[in-house]
């Protein structure tokens, strides 16, 4: 059942409960990160003014489920309020995690990993689809506008194209593209990003290096001393240059020349005789100047 940003479903109203009475949404949800600096600007905000914007919640047996408010709940138990205000609306199950996906996808300040399965979670439960086949109906769209599928999944399409537009964010070409690729990254480097500890930039450039061991030092060196993209490129740069093999010594390619020589058919063509003829005699002279230098 679509829902709109502004919600469609029956409103309680507005009421004041106690903290007591709140519960938090079982997971999964788009956020699992809350960042620290963010959150003590909003708990210095509801100490000083309270909570201004009501929570979302649905009622459950006894209790309130909070669909949208998370982190205004969180900071009204770090202030130590008593009850706050939330707006109380019937929502079934899929409609309250429709809601809250979309609400907490509509905030400006979700890093790329979490928005990017929020909006695999909204396309999951708007499609009835597990995720695999959500990513399958996206290269399909894919394919039909490049005129390579019939319409069978049409229906399905315009419901991915309303979330997008709902969410007023990505398209569906650009979150296939561009987006997608993130959930390929080593788990290591996603998960540093999925915790908001290193932009978005530098966790590709840091999720190209093959070396494992290397790749998990540079990720920790960067994250601990803030490394610029720059920095990094250089630290890639300097690790290759280390791994790259010394070239053979010359008498190491003299050996196996001379090893080719021996095996080849040169033997039998007497012009390339003739001319390893000359090179030896170049080389003989090399060797006979040197010893007359001694």
């Amino acid at each position: 059942m679509p829902l709109e940003p502004n919600g469609s479903q029956p409103e309680l109203g507005v009421k004041s409960v106690h903290l007591d009475q709140l519960v938090l949404p079982p997971p999964p949800q788009p956020r699992r990160h809350f960042g620290e600096t963010e959150m003590q600007q909003l708990v210095a905000s509801v100490r000083e003014c309270g909570i201004i914007q009501p929570l979302l919640v649905r009622s459950v047996g006894d209790k309130y489920e909070i669909v949208a408010g998370e982190r205004r709940y969180r900071a009204a138990l770090e202030v130590g309020l008593t009850s706050i205000p939330v707006i109380v609306r019937v929502l079934s199950d899929t409609e309250a995690k429709q809601y809250a996906l979309t609400e907490n996808l509509q905030r400006a300040d979700l890093n790329p990993v979490e928005e990017t399965e929020g909006i695999l979670q909204l396309l999951e439960l708007s499609l009835d689809m597990d995720r695999s086949k959500v990513i399958s109906l996206l290269n399909q769209m894919a394919n039909h506008k490049r005129g390579l599928t019939d319409n069978v999944v049409r229906n399905q399409e315009q419901v991915v194209e309303e979330r997008f537009r709902m969410l007023g964010r990505l398209s569906s070409e650009s979150f296939r593209t561009h987006r997608l690729p993130l959930l390929k990254l080593p788990l290591e480097v996603l998960e540093a990003l999925r915790q908001g500890n290193i932009e978005y930039t530098k966790a590709k450039t840091i999720a190209k290096v093959k070396d494992e061991q290397f790749r998990g030092e540079l990720l920790s060196e960067a994250i601990a001393q803030a490394l610029s993209l720059s920095e990094i490129k250089e630290r890639i740069r300097q690790h290759q240059a280390q791994q790259k093999p010394a070239a053979p010594s010359l008498k190491s390619q003299m050996q196996s020349a001379y090893a080719e020589v021996i095996k080849s058919k040169v033997w039998d063509d007497p012009e390339q005789q003739e001319e390893l003829s000359a090179l030896l005699a170049q080389m003989m002279a090399v060797i006979s100047r040197k010893s007359r230098d001694k």
